[in-house]
């Protein structure tokens, strides 16, 4: 059992990378993400929904088997956010691009309320929270960039 869980924590081992394994589970992300991407909304909602509750249980039993506290391997919760964040982006040019990055900086930064997730809320939920919040704000973001890129686009004709 516990390798399973390490598989789905470590996204196929991918956090296992020494540099950076963060920025590893979210490129595998963005390659299984290009194979749900032209889902309709509900069954894309019904995987994340999956996503959350499997990296939940997971990344809580991964913190035992790696003995540590949000261990650095641990990339579901990477893979989760990608998946908000690239919500609906394939209708937007270049929108996976702009949405990975946009989430790996948000990510990084944590801003408000993920940084107090990620430092108050312990456990698989605090992993997988802290990454809800980075890219609902990548989401965001993409999404008004788009907004802005369009009408500039309308106004030059």
């Amino acid at each position: 059992m516990d390798l399973i869980i390490v598989l789905i924590a470590t996204g196929v081992y991918s956090g296992m990378l020494a540099i950076a394994p963060g920025v590893w589970g979210s490129a595998l992300a963005l390659s299984l993400w290009s194979i749900c991407k032209n889902l309709s909304l509900k069954m894309y909602f019904v995987i994340l929904s999956g996503l959350f509750f499997i990296g939940w249980i997971a990344a809580r039993h991964a913190e035992s088997i790696f003995a540590q506290k949000d261990a650095s391997p641990i990339v579901i919760d990477e893979i989760f956010g990608i998946f908000i964040a690239l919500t609906n982006a394939s209708k937007i040019r270049l929108g996976w691009l702009f949405g990975f990055l946009s989430f790996i900086i948000l990510d990084g930064l944590k801003p408000f309320p993920a940084s107090w997730m990620d430092t108050h809320l312990q456990g698989g939920l605090g992993i997988m929270l802290d990454d809800l919040v980075a890219g609902i704000y990548a989401l965001f973001f993409l999404h008004l960039a788009n907004h802005f890129f369009v009408k500039i686009s309308a106004n030059r004709k």
